[in-house]
């Protein structure tokens, strides 16, 4: 079995002082750990994207139409939208997966349909899912992790697409980091102090609705059909001993799920980022997570992920690649 001690030797051993390269080293032996290997693998990797509708768009939390939704979608799956530009840059597959698109998509190779429902309910009015919808959301997120894995995944990347999906990560930010409802909502896709203002009431009526705190009903109450299947790729991607690197604010919310109703599945996840979204801060402290990057992104996509991937690749080569230094000094080289 490999464990810490032994990777952490292999590491000190290297052709450089101990502990030089700080973090990056900490990342080597996370990788390691999670894929079970002393030679970690990071050469194919799967940005999974989900995307789905909410019915709180009804009550003006986002400065945007739902329709912008699908047309997102049908961006990403043209290549043409920033994740697209980011992954060819740094060499991953993108999969586009409806979850809960409130349209008929027209298929595409690098659509999966998966869809439990054309957007959620109105969370301000009622909950946002049926158990088995929650139930169905989180078996298809663990379906589509293992499938990408069976199709040669070494590392999961998550991305979310979805009008809205800040104020539902809000609401399940408030009730499982916990945190003050207030310390949770943020501009979303681009907000003014009016728009904020309106968006912090309307959640506040949501959160009045329900006092749910165990993890499934705060997911069934105030949960996105996209953030629900996260949470489950979380789940199948650390049954299947895959590294999954969880994006933004949204992407960290389903990861506070998928961890709040298992807690081993934490070890498998390396979080991205620290979003400029307000709240992002307090709920990666509330999971114990120091992210890779602090760059001010807020877009989503799984953009932030997709940057941090040559942090991992450098990671998964140093544990890999890199030269004992007894064997350096007997010009064993």
């Amino acid at each position: 079995m490999i464990t810490e001690a032994s990777l952490r030797t292999h590491l000190d051993a290297q052709a450089r002082p101990p502990g030089s390269l700080g973090r990056i080293e900490d990342l080597a032996v996370q990788l390691a750990l999670i894929q079970q290997t002393a030679t970690p693998r990071a050469d194919r990797v799967t940005l999974l994207v989900f995307a789905g509708d909410h019915g709180l768009t009804e009550d003006g939390v986002s400065r945007y139409p739902s329709a912008v939704t699908q047309a997102m979608v049908a961006t990403l799956l043209a290549g043409k939208a920033t994740a697209n530009a980011f992954a060819r840059a740094v060499g991953a597959e993108v999969v586009i997966v409806d979850a809960g698109v409130d349209a008929d998509l027209p298929t595409h190779p690098a659509l999966i349909e998966a869809k439990v429902r054309k957007g959620t309910r109105n969370a301000a009015r009622e909950p946002a899912m049926t158990q088995d919808e929650v139930g169905l959301a989180l078996r298809r997120g663990a379906e589509q992790a293992e499938a990408a894995i069976a199709r040669g995944a070494e590392i999961l990347l998550l991305g979310e697409m979805g009008i809205g999906n800040s104020a539902s990560a809000a609401l399940l930010m408030h009730r499982l980091a916990p945190a003050p409802l207030a310390d949770c909502v943020g501009a979303g896709a681009g907000h003014d102090a009016a728009g904020l203002a309106h968006k912090l009431a309307v959640l506040t009526r949501a959160a009045e609705r329900s006092d749910a705190t165990e993890p499934l009903e705060v997911l069934r109450q105030f949960g996105g059909l996209e953030i629900a299947m996260m949470a489950g790729a979380i789940h199948g991607a650390a049954d299947c001993k895959t590294p999954v690197v969880v994006d933004g604010f949204i992407c960290t919310a389903a990861a506070l799920v998928a961890i709040r109703l298992r807690p081993e599945v934490r070890d498998a996840c390396l979080f991205a980022h620290r979003s400029a979204e307000v709240g992002h801060d307090r709920m990666l402290k509330a999971l114990g997570a120091e992210p890779l990057l602090n760059l001010g992104l807020r877009l989503g996509e799984g953009t932030g992920a997709l940057l941090a991937l040559p942090l991992l690749c450098a990671a998964a080569a140093l544990m890999s690649e890199v030269a004992n230094l007894d064997d350096v000094l007997a010009g064993r080289i």
